[in-house]
């Protein structure tokens, strides 16, 4: 593909290699991205010339930093018919890179949040760096962790991952690794080298020269609390156990719980806790197309969309406006069938 496409693909050595080069935008994930990478891997997948998978972002900044949510605000306000199909294909390409059936190596180097994930942490071999920045951010933008997130969220040691669901705060990469999202660490400064042993002599081989020991997670060492404080039976009880709590890393959870979409935090903890039930990534993503096309109904997408990245006052009105105000009927409707439920060839 030549130089101004926003998915870069080439083989080397029998070596698929997908950068995703929108460098300006930190690579954030478009419905034609998702559209030129399904079906490069679907040939791949068939190509005995093709032994290994490589994704990596173009420029400095980061893998992706999620899905176009400008494309998905002006999408919401007309009718949304194309973010629902948006998130059909990019989820139908989250379940394609899980049964690939070959090496499928993530390079998460930077940013890599939302639809970020989802093309890098279904995958084989799945790399974070000194400079990973990782999160499910949904919740702030009147959203639901999606793409398979709430699958590695619910199976995260203790209630790591319904932490991370409800605040959307960012972790790194021993917290990645630790949580279920990454394998392997190696040095920002090594992963150019890295991907080209990769080409020349494999993965075992890259590494065994290039990974290292990660940093220490400290979201695992903060899982005392996190266990006890998220038990709760609803979100408000969860808050109301951070404010109680002698850590004073609780306090600050709840402080970004409380500035985050009350219905997206709700939705987002039955989601975590509903995924917990689940077996397959298929089944997750299914129920993830559920609470997206919920999340078009809602009046906190567009909102949270608008105050974060379209007016950029940070200054969401949300509705319902509290935790308290949430009802059990309000997170329902968000688990009810879509018009067109999500399915899998």
């Amino acid at each position: 593909m030549d130089e101004n496409e926003d998915v870069l693909v080439n083989v080397r050595q029998g070596v698929g290699l997908i950068t995703l080069n929108r460098p300006k935008a930190i690579n954030s994930l478009t419905h034609p991205m998702v559209n030129a990478i399904s079906p490069v891997l679907t040939e791949w997948a068939d190509d005995g010339d093709v032994h290994t998978v490589v994704i990596d972002g173009a420029g400095e900044r980061g893998l992706c930093a999620g899905g176009d949510i400008v494309a998905i605000y002006h999408s919401a306000k007309a009718g949304g018919s194309e973010a629902r199909q948006f998130w059909y294909d990019e989820y139908r390409l989250n379940a394609q890179i899980a049964r690939l059936g070959k090496p499928y190596v993530a390079l998460m180097d930077g940013i890599v949040m939302g639809g970020g994930v989802g093309v890098a942490v279904h995958g084989s071999v799945r790399v974070v760096t000194d400079t990973t920045k990782m999160a499910m951010p949904e919740v702030g933008i009147g959203f639901i962790p999606d793409v398979g997130g709430t699958l590695i969220l619910s199976r995260a040691p203790g209630l790591l991952g319904t932490h991370a669901a409800l605040t959307g705060a960012t972790f790194g990469a021993g917290d990645a690794i630790a949580m279920g999202f990454a394998d392997h660490f190696v040095p920002h400064g090594a992963i150019a080298a890295f991907k080209e042993t990769v080409i020349a002599d494999g993965v075992d081989a890259a590494l065994a020269a290039h990974s290292a020991e990660p940093p220490a997670s400290q979201i695992l060492s903060q899982r005392e609390w996190i266990d006890r404080c998220y038990a709760g039976a609803t979100a408000t009880e969860i808050v109301d156990a951070l404010r109680g709590d002698d850590a004073t890393a609780a306090h600050d959870a709840a402080d970004l719980i409380e500035t985050r979409s009350p219905v997206s935090v709700s939705v987002a903890l039955e989601a975590v806790r509903r995924a917990t039930k689940l077996d397959t990534l298929e089944d997750v993503l299914r129920q993830e197309y559920r609470t997206s096309c919920g999340s078009l109904r809602s009046h906190d997408l567009v909102e949270g969309i608008r105050a974060q990245v379209i007016d950029k006052d940070r200054n969401p009105k949300w509705s319902p406006a509290s935790l308290a105000a949430v009802t059990t009927a309000d997170v329902e409707a968000y688990f009810a069938p879509a018009d067109r439920e999500l399915e899998f060839s």
